[in-house]
């Protein structure tokens, strides 16, 4: 049995995926990892056999409750008895003409990751989740869908994989698009019963399994603040980007910066390692919140812009390291708030590695797409996405990252020994587009060159500042000229040589990268 995540597009619309056929292909994960960790015996198999059953298990088949979600779940045929294969999820396009191309998308990615794996799915079984607008019942949603459960019934078959049955759920109810016999599917719809009362929610915490909330409740951890604070975190990121930004683009002093950058990284991993771990996840992140000053967050948010520096604290990935790290990258985050929402690309990638290399692919996939959300061109984000989504390895990225961190460290010694010092500064490689794309944006900046500095329309008293990129050397199991591996720890990737994105690539279990169409499963 598979686990399969999605994810949305944009930051502006977290839950519900609009319009372009782009953001509908950036949604859909196809993945390997299992939903109940199980090693299945015959003894401890579970048979579905109502809609109702069906309607209470997607929890459990996603380990999430899935929000504004079009899901399908392959079914294989096994001695007559159906058994549940891979799931892909999407989430529901706004704009009904965009149903077709969304439905295409799903079931096409599903039925080739499921062919990848060895097994073309014999059937499919839909799910359609979403929450009444306001004045709006479950019924009428039901009936606003049925177009859509219609072309997903009309995609899947005309891959030969015919949908057996169709649920729309909705408001505490549901309902079954495939039959309309009202004796067992009543025009009202049926009610879904209690949380954790059905036989299969019996098994799954016998297994040790629980349903991590919703995907909104997941995502929140995540996003960027909207309370009081969130202004005050503006201010200082303005502030702390007029000192460092410049200093960023001076080459005499970009490595100073980093330097800076993993001095104030470490002393934060330590007071996080130090600080309690609190169970419930809302106390736990507001505590981890008062952790960090405004002025603090907004200059690790800043210099890990810089890829050289951002790879280096890819290292905390195990050990003690990992979880005060993965509370420390949330914390950033959600201190990346909307007008700098794309400098969150950075932590929450770093977020998403920690929690895969952790085990947890469910919050490495939701971060990997949240930094695609903020940043559609961050290649580091992309190429991690596609292998967790591959259900690849991370031991690979590991031993490189691992590697790397040996080799500095020996050869800071041997820099130290006739001194006695042991100097380990970041290098510095040059990055002339993002100086190049910082001085346009950044007055101060701009004026040190000679350049006339422009003012941001309606927001004339803050320098927006992209993120300064460097670019020197490749990511580390990069072994053909114009590769470039996920492993993130040595050195940077030029962005200047990315005005495409890069569209699926997929990262090999030994750390190298190959290129391949479709969707990753």
């Amino acid at each position: 049995m598979t686990n399969h995540s999605g994810t949305t597009g944009t930051p502006d619309n977290d839950d519900t995926v609009g319009g372009e056929r782009q953001r509908a292909r950036r949604a859909t994960d196809l993945d390997r990892a299992p939903a109940v960790r199980e090693r299945p015996l015959p003894e401890h198999q579970v048979t579905l056999r109502t809609p109702e059953e069906l309607a209470d298990a997607l929890p459990y088949l996603l380990g999430y409750r899935p929000e504004d979600s079009i899901v399908l779940v392959a079914l294989h045929d096994a001695d007559g008895r159906g058994r549940f294969g891979g799931r892909a999820r999407l989430g529901i396009p706004a704009s009904a003409d965009d149903w077709d191309s969304a439905a295409g998308q799903l079931a096409q990615g599903l039925v080739t990751g499921s062919e990848r794996r060895g097994a073309k799915p014999e059937q499919m079984v839909a799910f359609l989740c979403q929450e009444p607008a306001p004045g709006e019942t479950g019924r009428q949603v039901m009936e606003r869908l049925r177009p859509l459960a219609q072309k997903t019934r009309l995609a899947c078959g005309g891959l030969d994989v015919p949908v057996v049955e169709a649920l729309c759920i909705s408001d505490g109810r549901f309902w079954s698009y495939c039959c309309d016999r009202e004796e067992c599917c009543p025009p009202e719809g049926r009610p879904m019963g209690l949380p954790g009362t059905s036989v299969l929610a019996a098994a799954a915490a016998y297994a040790g399994v629980q349903v991590r909330g919703s995907l909104r409740q997941l995502r929140a951890r995540l996003q960027p603040l909207e309370t009081g604070a969130a202004l005050e975190q503006e201010v200082a990121l303005d502030t702390v980007a007029l000192e460092l930004v410049p200093r960023v683009l001076d080459q005499a002093t970009r490595a100073g910066v980093a330097t800076e950058t993993l001095e104030l990284a470490g002393r934060m991993l330590r007071r996080f390692a130090e600080g309690p771990v609190l169970p419930e996840a809302l106390v736990a992140d507001l505590r981890d919140d008062e952790l960090l000053t405004h002025e603090e967050a907004a200059r690790l948010i800043l210099g890990l812009q810089d890829r050289a520096t951002r790879d280096r604290v890819a290292e905390w990935m195990e050990g003690g390291e990992a979880a005060p790290a993965l509370r420390l990258w949330r914390a950033l985050a959600r201190r990346c708030v909307r007008p700098y929402h794309e400098h969150a690309a950075a932590p929450l990638t770093l977020a998403g590695w920690v929690a895969w290399s952790s085990g947890d692919d469910l919050e490495a996939r939701e971060a990997f797409a949240m930094a695609l959300a903020a940043d559609p061109d961050y290649l580091f984000a992309r190429l991690l996405h596609q292998a967790c989504n591959e259900g690849l390895d991370p031991e690979s990225i590991r031993r490189c990252l691992r590697a790397e961190r040996t080799g500095r460290s020996r050869r800071s010694a041997e820099a130290a020994e006739p001194s006695g010092e042991m100097p380990d500064e970041p290098a510095a490689p040059d990055d002339s587009e993002a100086r190049r794309r910082a001085r346009s944006r950044h007055p101060s900046a701009a004026r040190r060159d000679g350049s006339r500095a422009t003012k941001s329309p309606g927001r004339e008293r803050r320098a927006r500042v992209p993120r300064p990129r460097t670019a020197a050397g490749t990511h580390p199991g990069s072994t053909r000229p114009g590769t470039t591996s996920p492993d993130a720890s040595n050195g940077t990737v030029d962005r200047a040589r990315r005005k495409k994105p890069v569209r699926g690539s997929a990262a090999r279990p030994d750390g190298g990268c190959d290129g391949g169409g479709g969707t990753g499963a």
